[in-house]
């Protein structure tokens, strides 16, 4: 038997009202829909990290369950086209990408957030989307996506970015990517926050207006999930 419905059983069973609070608390958790905010800046506390921060907050105040992913903390290395992938729903390198793989096929929504570097994105934070033939190679060599044909319309992505100058068509390479990625992970592109001039801005924290306009994005993803 599923766990949810053990907890559901339990709950039935049981007649003290705190108790019946803890089972009804675990299977709410269980349903909810789930927000990844995946973190492309090697800065754990910089700029980008803190307007994720606030779109996180934004989605878990609508209703969402969210967990932050620091790419510059995990350790795998880049694809080295074993071709693997081709014929498995994994990759044959066993490192801290066996353990993202579950959540990315899991998630309802997806925020990335990133600053611009050399007019596309961190080097970690593409050698960790490289590292995603795996469903790539599910769903336009083998024509079996990896996310159920049911939940596809469902998945949404956010794009936050930043960009130290403010010159025309900085994002230009960033969203590219972001495009890319989402489309191989069967996540609809929901929408963006891009920043530009951040060098003569400098601290994110003096910009409330930009602040909250993260978190207006989080909560706007966060609704549309939950209903």
């Amino acid at each position: 038997m599923p766990p949810v419905l053990k907890h559901l059983f339990h709950f039935l069973d049981v007649q003290d009202p705190m108790q019946r609070y803890m089972p009804r608390f675990h299977v709410y958790c269980c349903m909810g829909k789930k927000v990844i905010g995946l973190l492309g800046s090697p800065l754990s506390d910089g700029n980008t990290a803190k307007l994720l921060e606030w779109a996180l907050k934004g989605a878990e105040d609508a209703g969402c369950m969210v967990e932050k992913i620091e790419v510059a903390s995990l350790d795998f290395q880049g694809c080295m086209e074993m071709m693997f992938c081709r014929d498995h729903e994994t990759c044959i390198m066993d490192d801290d990408m066996q353990q993202i793989y579950p959540k990315f096929r899991e998630l309802d929504g997806l925020i990335i957030a990133t600053p611009v570097m050399t007019m596309g994105i961190p080097g970690k934070l593409k050698s960790l989307i490289d590292r995603f033939q795996v469903f790539f190679m599910a769903k336009y060599m083998r024509n079996k996506s990896l996310i159920p044909v049911e939940r596809k319309a469902e998945r949404k992505g956010l794009f936050i970015g930043i960009s130290g100058m403010k010159i025309p068509e900085v994002f230009i390479g960033a969203k590219f990517t972001v495009e890319a990625f989402f489309d191989i992970l069967d996540c609809q592109y929901f929408g963006e926050l891009l920043i530009n001039d951040m060098d003569t801005i400098r601290d994110i924290t003096k910009r409330a207006d930009l602040l909250e306009a993260a978190y207006q994005k989080g909560y706007a993803l966060g609704k549309l999930l939950t209903g």
